[in-house]
């Protein structure tokens, strides 16, 4: 028996009758972007997420003034501000389906569970779009720009207008350049990240590395092909970075600088009230600051 579609309530319009011969019990399986948020921010703070439109305070060390002394002065006290820094999960990703039960009856799998791990994986792609695009405007003025370099305000990390055009064979002097600049800027050396595109990492393998010391790994990355660890950055790799007109915007830092957090706060299922099926639904909730524009570095290439 074979059961007629009705197109306008449907979101997927099927032509013919919807009853094949055979269902296989597998799935083709989707591809999903890398996500990098975890490894490159401060994710302490999740666990105090319960909605949207929470606040979290999170507490900053206070900046103490040093002075210089002469034996019987009187010392000057100050009351050290205790400033506060709120995270705001007022952002939220979601995603609903429904599964008819003339489906559930054709199929051989669990459909809303497959469903439900794809939603999953695609609404971290999504976080991480937004995320890696909007924590460049906390970055601090000294870490960006034409004019980088906290001491000494004379390394080019490229403008929108005037990018850095990386090659094969000054992609190594740029890694070099942020880690430099993050330098000038006290971040720490150890815990640093940096996320490049694909084709950036590939520039990199086709270098003149033969010095296998800048990567921190035993044997040369020409050799071995894999990344590592140059001039103290762990190596990441996303296509979720923000690129306009082919202009990359390239993240580095330590994870001090970012702080993220993200719950899950509705996962549910239902019996639709419109028609015979069940309802699949999810919503994400999440924030995101830069607490500390001087641990992170970006620079604008072109590839």
């Amino acid at each position: 028996m074979a059961f007629p579609v009705n197109s306008a309530n449907s979101a997927a319009a099927y032509t013919g009758s919807f009853i094949p011969e055979i269902w296989s019990a597998k799935l083709i399986e989707n591809f999903y972007d890398a996500t990098v948020l975890a490894a490159i921010s401060n994710t302490d703070y999740e666990g105090d997420i319960k909605s949207m439109g929470d606040t979290v305070n999170i507490r900053t060390t206070p900046d103490l003034t040093i002075r210089s002394y002469e034996k019987g002065m009187t010392l000057q006290l100050e009351r050290p501000d205790k400033a506060k820094v709120q995270l705001l999960i007022d952002q939220g990703e979601y995603f609903a389906a429904i599964e008819d039960d003339v489906d559930k009856v054709q199929a051989d799998i669990n459909l809303m569970d497959t469903w439900a791990k794809d939603a999953s994986e695609k609404m971290k792609i999504k976080i991480d779009q937004n995320v890696l695009a909007g924590m460049l405007t906390g970055v601090a003025a000294a870490n960006k720009g034409a004019t980088a370099g906290r001491i000494s305000g004379d390394i080019n990390l490229g403008t929108t207008a005037a990018p850095v055009a990386v090659t094969k064979t000054n992609v190594i002097d740029l890694l070099v350049d942020m880690g430099t600049v993050l330098d000038e800027a006290n971040a720490p050396e150890s815990g640093r990240f940096i996320v490049i595109p694909a084709k950036m990492a590939g520039l990199i393998k086709k270098s003149d590395l033969k010095d296998a010391s800048i990567t921190g790994d035993g044997t040369s990355i020409v050799r071995n092909g894999r990344l590592g660890m140059i001039d103290r950055f762990t190596v990441y790799t996303s296509h979720n970075l923000n690129v306009a007109s082919g202009k990359f915007d390239i993240i580095a830092g330590h994870k001090m600088g970012l702080t993220f957090a993200s719950q899950m706060t509705e996962m549910e299922s239902l019996r639709a009230e419109s028609t015979f099926g069940n309802i699949i639904r999810g919503l994400q909730v999440y924030g995101y600051k830069v607490v500390k524009g001087e641990a992170l570095a970006t620079a604008v290439v072109t590839l």
